[in-house]
């Protein structure tokens, strides 16, 4: 009896059902890969929506004859509740991305608190937004096309070899010896500098990242059925996270209170991007194995992403300065003998004077 050949339609279906482009492990990875990159946008875009209803009702309280405290505030409350809400979408997009993708995604959250102001609060944009925020989305879509994804899953045991490992011990040394030098000049030299401010921010959110990741892998596994949470890893990357998050946190809110949010959004917008990839890549290994190619086009979206939310946060800064106060020193035809100085119980910082005349001062 001859020996049976097989038929070209049953080879390609076992390539296909072995690992192929269309192969249900190929399809399966990168499923996940895009369930993870959905999660982290709508995270960012409802904490840009939550933004700006805290934002209203602060101005709604504002203009009511009787002052009432915020948290009486369902609009206030409507904000928080989507703050919350978007943060656990960017918590959970950790389990199903890598870290290096999903924190540069935090400029949709940019994007969208531009776009809420320009179609709702009537702002208007100038040419910086417009090609801030071109290159902002140019930036994601690299970031999305040629981000590193990690295929393994890091179990509590993988997690416990990665951290007694010399490269990550190593890397935790170094950032928390200069985490104290920062700190101790800030404490004790009274060293303030944005930049100071923003190294620390970004020294705390990479064990944030690297726990947050751990914390939402374990969490999803379990949820699979594969049982992380009785491993006393899941707990302490849980502890590290909440701690790293409120001192983060403090000094984010302190630069914030010193140099504003138009200053403070961009510079801690690239730390923290720069944080998430050196993290991804030392903790997570997650550059093992990308091309040259796909690692440049990475840092390239990266860079276009920097400097997108640069221009947007810059234009938005201008348009709040703008229409307030005169700068009676530019106005033609017009001179000034005295200082102007402003009056506490009037809207207006003084009145005009034409030649002849002489500025009237208020006490």
């Amino acid at each position: 009896m001859g020996q049976l050949q097989p038929s070209p339609n049953a080879t390609s279906a076992g390539e296909e059902a072995g690992g192929g482009l269309l192969s249900s492990g190929w399809y399966y990875a990168n499923q996940t890969l895009l369930l993870g990159i959905v999660l982290a946008i709508t995270g960012n875009f409802l904490i840009s929506i939550s933004l700006n209803l805290q934002k209203y009702s602060h101005v709604q309280l504002a203009r009511l004859a009787n002052q009432k405290p915020i948290y009486r505030s369902k609009v206030w409350w409507c904000g928080i509740i989507l703050v919350g809400i978007g943060e656990m979408g960017n918590f959970a997009a950790y389990g199903f991305a890598s870290s290096m993708l999903v924190a540069p995604l935090g400029s949709m959250a940019v994007i969208g608190t531009a776009l809420i102001s320009v179609l709702f609060q009537k702002e208007s944009v100038g040419s910086e937004g417009v090609l801030g925020g071109t290159l902002t989305i140019a930036g994601a879509f690299l970031l999305v096309t040629f981000a590193p994804h990690v295929a393994q899953e890091f179990t509590a045991r993988r997690i416990q070899s990665y951290m007694v490992s010399w490269l990550v011990l190593t890397y935790v040394i170094l950032g928390v010896i200069t985490f104290c030098i920062l700190l101790y000049f800030y404490k004790r030299r009274d060293v303030k500098h944005i930049v100071v401010l923003l190294t620390m921010v970004a020294l705390l959110a990479s064990p944030t990242i690297i726990s947050a990741k751990a914390v939402a892998t374990m969490i999803i596994l379990s949820v699979k059925g594969n049982m992380q949470l009785t491993y006393p890893i899941f707990y302490l990357m849980f502890i590290i996270m909440v701690i790293t998050c409120v001192f983060q946190a403090k000094f984010l809110n302190q630069a914030e209170k010193l140099y504003g949010t138009t200053a403070v959004t961009p510079i801690n917008y690239t730390f923290f991007t720069i944080s998430a990839i050196v993290s991804g890549a030392i903790f997570y290994q997650e550059l093992h194995g990308v091309s040259l190619l796909s690692g440049f086009m990475f840092l390239f979206g990266c860079l276009l992403s920097f400097i997108g939310v640069f221009l947007i946060t810059q234009n938005r800064g201008k348009e709040h300065l703008t229409g307030f106060y005169i700068d009676y020193g530019h106005i033609p035809g017009e001179k000034m003998r005295e200082k102007i100085q402003p009056v506490s119980n009037i809207l207006s910082y003084g009145s005009l004077c034409t030649e002849g005349e002489s500025v009237k001062t208020q006490s």
